[in-house]
């Protein structure tokens, strides 16, 4: 039965990849790739012989219709990104509209994605997160961060090596100097490292030590509040202070 497959890929170490993922890869009609060349490695690496597309965020409008029309002729595709899970911070939401907008299968198999190990090990509760994936560059990026200062819930961002210093510096300046983070690069990969402190230790790491590779930044979330304690509704007044008058 034709169907469009969503492929996880692996984000760093290639043994990540799941065996059914390289079944769907291998039986698949044609699989879509972020970007050909890194795919090409992976399928070689896995000793897969395949018909590649190009489906990344400069063409999807355009390819959207024409790959739903091919699985709707009665062809199999697989998506794939270049590392993780397509549609997370990457290509593929467009598709996966177009493809049940049409009625056509959808199916998206389980595997890697950079946020949930970088969450898992940063210390902070995992049972309820917010993933925000990539901050605006400029246009409404404050305003964003500014709606997320209060946010209770754990915060996991991506940030590129280039930005992440400065990143760090604009959590710290409107979540507080002393809110705790967990910055992650590299994951899976050989010089994997997750860095804990405050956010103002963190950034100050960072400006000591060259930022390299792909980074991900959970963020501790905001305090609740605490509640004033109860007062006695039945108590006198002068109840409240001790001692002998």
């Amino acid at each position: 039965m034709s169907k469009l497959y969503i492929v996880p890929t692996p984000i760093g170490n290639l043994d990540d990849i799941t065996l059914r993922a390289v079944k769907v890869l291998r039986e698949a009609d044609f699989v879509l790739a972020e970007d050909t060349r890194t795919t090409s490695f992976l399928l070689k690496h896995l000793g897969i012989e395949q018909k590649l597309h190009s489906h990344h965020k400069f063409n999807e409008h355009a390819t959207a219709a024409s790959v739903t029309a091919a699985i709707g002729e009665g062809r199999t595709a697989a998506l794939v990104s270049d590392a993780g899970t397509p549609g997370i911070s990457d290509p593929g939401f467009l598709l996966v509209r177009a493809c049940v907008e049409a009625g056509i299968e959808v199916e998206t198999l389980p595997g890697a994605t950079a946020l949930i190990p970088a969450l898992v090990q940063s210390g902070f509760p995992c049972d309820r997160f917010c993933f925000e994936g990539f901050l605006p560059q400029k246009k409404g990026r404050n305003k964003r961060l500014q709606e997320l200062r209060d946010e209770q819930r754990s915060i996991i961002f991506y940030e590129s090596p280039f930005r992440v210093v400065k990143c760090l510096e604009q959590l710290a300046e409107t979540f507080g100097d002393d809110r705790r983070v967990a910055v992650s690069r590299e994951l899976t990969k050989k010089f994997e490292q997750t860095v804990r402190g405050t956010l103002a230790e963190v950034a100050a790491y960072f400006r000591e030590h060259e930022p390299k590779g792909e980074f991900v930044i959970v963020v501790e979330g905001c305090p609740k509040p605490e509640k004033e304690p109860r007062r006695n509704r039945y108590a006198r007044d002068d109840e409240s202070e001790s001692g002998e008058e």
